[in-house]
């Protein structure tokens, strides 16, 4: 297919499609002229890929294409977990490898050291998450929320638990295939943080009206309907 064939069949404008071009998340065409080429399947699934991991996964460009990297290259599958976790919201200064070798420990660093322990997690000092964690708890501290730590700091490490044993589940089920089980771990990593993060708000809504009753005379929310969702998802 050209790419206007392209364009059309993943609803992707022309010149963003040249866009990822030059920025390398989409592959080259096959070239046929100067100034024309061939795409096909792969074209179009990377498309949507693409924009899968910018318009719903959140990614920047440059995060993006580093996801993308990892789905082209060998790299064991430990690591393209590491890359996608950095590439998900991750502040640049946890996402780096560094750090003062020498800093004390601080509070929430050794509240999360202490729950790697009581759990049986065992993980490289560098995972993003370690750090980003900490830095979440001794946040709360600095704020004066403690009592927040104490709250949620057991059900989240369940939650997270649950989560990551359905995820790795996904990726033993794209075996023996080890590209597919690759791109299961990229943009599962990616997609399921913006899917835990949705599901949360919904839960907490719902949570909210069942401890908090609403004051006498206010109309609780209707039975949702898909209709209604999707009016939603038009507004996104």
């Amino acid at each position: 297919m050209r790419m206007s064939e392209l364009s059309s069949t993943t609803d992707t404008p022309v010149p963003t499609l040249k866009f990822y071009l030059r920025e390398g998340l989409l592959h080259a065409g096959e070239r046929t002229s100067p100034n024309q080429a061939q795409y096909d399947d792969t074209h179009v699934d990377r498309v949507r890929l693409v924009r899968a991991l910018l318009e719903v996964g959140g990614l920047s460009v440059a995060k993006a294409t580093t996801v993308v990297a990892a789905l082209n290259s060998d790299m064991p599958l430990s690591s393209v977990f590491g890359v996608a976790q950095r590439a998900v919201s991750i502040p640049a200064s946890i996402a780096s490898d560094e750090g003062d070798a020498d800093a004390a420990p601080t509070a929430g660093a050794t509240l999360i050291a202490d729950l790697c322990e009581r759990r049986g997690w065992r993980v490289h000092a560098n995972n993003p998450g370690l750090a980003l964690a900490a830095r979440v708890l001794d946040t709360y501290e600095a704020l004066g929320l403690d009592g927040i730590t104490a709250a949620v700091l057991e059900p989240c490490a369940e939650a997270a638990q649950l989560v990551a044993g359905g995820d790795l589940e996904a990726v033993a089920s794209a075996a023996p295939d080890p590209a597919e089980m690759t791109r299961v771990v990229a943009v599962g990593t990616v997609l399921g943080d913006s899917l835990l993060a949705g599901l949360r708000r919904i839960a907490q809504e719902a949570e909210s009206f069942r401890r908090f009753p609403l004051p006498e005379g206010e109309t609780p929310p209707a039975p949702l309907t898909a209709a209604a969702i999707a009016t939603q998802l038009e507004d996104c």
